[in-house]
């Protein structure tokens, strides 16, 4: 059994299965065990304020109903562990299951509604956004119907134009050695540009400082490494992320705004925009790492 942990935030509907599928695929790349977590609200039993009996009983047997379906629609394709937890909120039970596991990465679905292919933040992955020092995993809509077979393509990692990426390298090219995948470093640029300003050389110029940055982060990758790069720009962000070539099987990492706290994520406003035109799952990667890489 492999030392590697995934813990994936379970729910009975489209978002759970597509969370499931996804942490499923990575897990079954990367020879992890899978710990799929169910989490129930702390009140079902409350020792202050005495719940239903029955309620709690039904709620936990139902829990693991669904867990054991999930479990059967796994087969044997990944080592799997499952779990009922109880938590305040599915974000704090997810952090809290992700520390007793040592788990390395949390897998959340995204909210109903969203666009197929494509993630929409909804209360859990925004509060596990704000909060989780462990990297989290966005399934976007659709990811059930990925076959697991497909395993993991290519890992993309979102270089920015600022210097500070060496967490986001560092669990890029771990994730790319446990998932025997290529490693590709992608740098964003939106060139939005005042009136009267030449086009074609604002363009060139802030190409030219997005190839300086991924050449700096290339000099940072360690010296067995060797990974693709490519810079590319746009009217904005949205533009420069549809004018990449994306893998089915690709997983794009971007690192937390320099407004995180230490070994914690904050979603910042260039990710955020990547995610709603991302055709990928995206991993948000605490911006201090806790581990280097070997």
């Amino acid at each position: 059994m492999s030392a590697r942990r995934i813990v994936v935030g379970y729910t009975a509907n489209d978002s759970g299965a597509d969370a499931l599928a996804l942490a499923t695929r990575i897990a079954a790349a990367s020879e992890a065990l899978l710990d799929v977590v169910m989490v129930l609200p702390s009140e079902a039993r409350n020792s202050v304020v005495p719940a239903d009996a029955g309620y709690e009983r039904h709620l936990k047997e139902r829990s693991r109903q669904w867990l054991a379906e999930a479990s059967a629609a796994l087969g044997d394709e990944v080592d799997q562990s499952l779990h009922v937890r109880y938590a305040e909120s599915f974000a704090e039970g997810l952090i809290a299951a992700a520390h007793e596991f040592g788990a390395s990465l949390i897998v959340v679905g995204a909210a109903r509604g969203g666009l197929l292919g494509r993630s929409r933040i909804g209360s859990v992955a925004n509060e596990l956004l704000h909060s989780s020092d462990v990297p989290v995993a966005l399934a976007p809509a659709g990811s059930r119907d990925v076959p697991v077979g497909q395993g993991v393509s290519r890992i993309t990692a979102a270089i920015g134009t600022r210097p500070g990426a060496d967490a986001l390298l560092e669990a890029s090219v771990a994730l790319a050695r446990e998932t025997h995948a290529p490693l590709r470093l992608v740098s964003l640029v939106s060139v939005d540009l005042p009136a009267g300003l030449d086009e074609e050389l604002a363009a060139l110029t802030t190409t030219v400082h997005a190839d300086e940055v991924l050449l700096a982060a290339r000099r940072e990758l360690p010296a067995n490494v060797d990974a693709t790069s490519v810079a590319t720009t746009g009217a904005s962000i949205e533009a420069a992320v549809q004018s990449v070539d994306w893998h089915a099987g690709e997983l794009v990492l971007v690192g937390s705004s320099r407004l995180a706290a230490p070994h914690h994520l904050f979603l910042g406003s260039t990710a955020a925009k990547m995610l709603r035109e991302l055709p990928v799952p995206m991993i948000v990667v605490p911006r201090t790492s806790r581990k280097k890489m070997q």
